[in-house]
This record gives structure tokens, sequence and C-alpha cells, in this order.
């Protein structure tokens, strides 16, 4: 009997880690038949697209509401699909806010649920626990005190490791700085705006303007930008824009300037000092703000349980040095 698979992200990082999951899985199990809600990534992996992802990433309660009408559609059909038992097993991967639909959606019809990358509800709004218990069978989760967390909950939960530490091999810093054709001497500075079209448009006028700043005032020799197949960096000519070298331009850095997220634990790997900045809609964050039970945002703060990075949010987003 043929095993179907349903493999399923919302946004490019997800994406890119469904890219792998679906690596493993054909090599685990050859005969499968594998779909996903994916994008670039995934497709490169050969994996049949049912939906694009495409119209879907969106970060901050308010920014999602223009989302809803292709989630919507999105999730009808999957109901569809799931009660005619299209799938045998359903991955949801990270993408909290609409996945935890798609899985109680599943599960409701009987198909077992394995969520890669969970909620982090440690860190806000972790009466949604019972919800999430509710919507599936299994987590692989990727921070190490996760599984003690969700085990309180009723959730079996299992620590599979960080994909960053999944056998990356990283270049180091002469090699890196020799594919960007960099010399040894000057001083670099890495900007990561992020992925998500709408954290780029909030977050890249404030880091153009920090980054300019530097440049005038000879605090550094090099901006390097992190940059995406779509993403769009307006006044950036005094910059390098590299899009699809993310580990030579963090290999290369003296410093970065980082959106929070998983962005943080990359920086942190590399051993790169870092500055982390985010923004959402001004309603988004006050109700996040009420829902928040951590102190910290960025990854590396929350893991190490104090302020190892400097934080800057919201209003503090601001280009001044």
């Amino acid at each position: 009997m043929t095993v179907r698979i349903l493999v399923a992200t919302g946004e490019p990082s997800g994406d890119l880690h469904g890219a792998h999951v679906y690596a493993a899985l054909t090599q685990r199990f050859p005969d499968a038949e594998i779909e996903a809600i994916g994008g670039a990534h995934l497709r490169r992996a050969g994996a049949f697209i049912r939906a694009p992802i495409e119209g879907l990433g969106a970060m901050g309660l308010v920014e999602i509401i223009t989302a809803v009408p292709a989630h919507y559609r999105l999730l009808r059909s999957l109901r569809r699909d799931f009660r005619a038992r299209r799938y045998d097993l359903v991955i949801p991967i990270d993408y909290p806010g609409f996945h935890l639909y798609v899985a109680e959606s599943a599960r409701a019809a009987g198909i077992p649920v394995l969520w890669y990358i969970a909620p982090q509800l440690w860190a806000w709004r972790p009466g949604r626990a019972v919800k999430l218990a509710r919507a599936v069978d299994r987590l692989a989760v990727i921070l190490p005190f996760e599984p003690a967390f969700f085990s309180k909950a009723g959730i079996a939960a299992q620590y599979v490791g960080h994909p960053l530490l999944d056998g990356v091999s990283r270049p180091d810093r002469p090699t890196a700085r020799a594919r960007l054709d960099l010399s040894a001497d000057v001083r670099v500075l890495t900007v990561l705006p992020g992925s998500r079209p709408g954290e780029i448009r909030r977050l890249w006028p404030a880091f153009r303007d920090a980054a300019m700043q530097l440049l005038d005032t000879k605090a550094c020799d090099v901006v390097l930008v992190a940059g995406t197949d779509r993403g769009e960096y307006p006044g950036s000519a005094r910059f390098r824009v590299v899009r699809d070298q993310p580990r030579d331009l963090l290999a290369a850095a003296d410093a970065a300037l980082a959106k929070s997220g998983t962005t943080t634990l990359e920086t942190a790997l590399a051993d790169v000092p870092m500055v982390v900045a985010y923004s959402v809609n001004p309603i988004s964050a006050r109700l996040l703000r009420w829902m928040m039970t951590s102190r910290w945002v960025a990854l590396v703060n929350l893991i190490a349980e104090r302020e190892i990075v400097p934080e800057f949010l919201q209003g503090d987003v601001t280009p001044a040095v």
C-alpha cells in the first residue's frame, strides 16, 4: 500500500526546512506519494506542490487579516481532501496560526499529525497548549527545553535537534570573503532584514539608514545585505545585495544587524556580534505584548534566559546610532 504524505509550510524559512524533511522522507519511504504546500525550496527538492505559499506568509495579527482569503480557500480545499482520506500523514512545519486549523481538520478526519518545529507557546499564549494537544499526535521539537514544557500539557514531544546544526557545512572567514571578493582587512556589516515581504518593508528603511550612517562615520567599510529572490531594497546603491548566500554573508561579517527569529541563531552560530530589531503593525504589537509571557523576542536571549544581544522593538527601531 502506498503511503500518502502532506508536508505543509507557510513561509520561506518553513519551505527551506520542508525541503530537508521531504528529502529525508523520500530516502526512508522511496515509494511514498508526497505532496507539499511550499515554495522554491520544496520545488527544487522535487516535491509536487499542491499549493504554493506565495501570498500566505504574514507576521502580526493585523497583517494576517489581509491574507485571510487565501488561507481560507486553502483550508477549505484541504478539509475536502482530509475527509476523502487523500493523505495517511500530515506534517505541518512551523507557521502555527494557520497550521493549527490544518492539524485540527486532519485529526478530526482521522489522519495522524506530526508537527515539526512546534509553536513557541512557552513564549506567548501558553493556554493554547490545550488546543494543540487536541490537534496533534506528536511534536518534533528543535529546542532542548521544549519536551518538558509540552509534556506538562500532555503532548508527546521529542527533541530532534535544530535544523541549523544538521550536517551544515559553514565556510570559514577567508573562504567566505574570497567567494564574496572581499579583502581580509575590510570591516563588514551584514544586514539581515528578513524573508517575508511585509517584514522587509517595515524593517528595511531603518536598517538601511543605520547602515548608511555606519558607512558615513567610517565605522564599517562594506555593507552586505542578505536579499531574497524577490526582495526589494530601495536606496541600496552603496550596499551589496547578495541573494542565496546567507552563510557566506555571516561568515564574512564583523557585525550584523538582524531581524528577530531563526536569523539570530544562525548569526550566533557564526559567532558574529549582532543587534536585533523587529517591528509589526502597532495594533498587532499591543496585542502581542498582552499575550507574551517572555521578556525577550530574540531566540538567543530566550534560550539563554538572559539578554545576550540587544533588542530594539517597535518605536525603538530607528536608524539612530
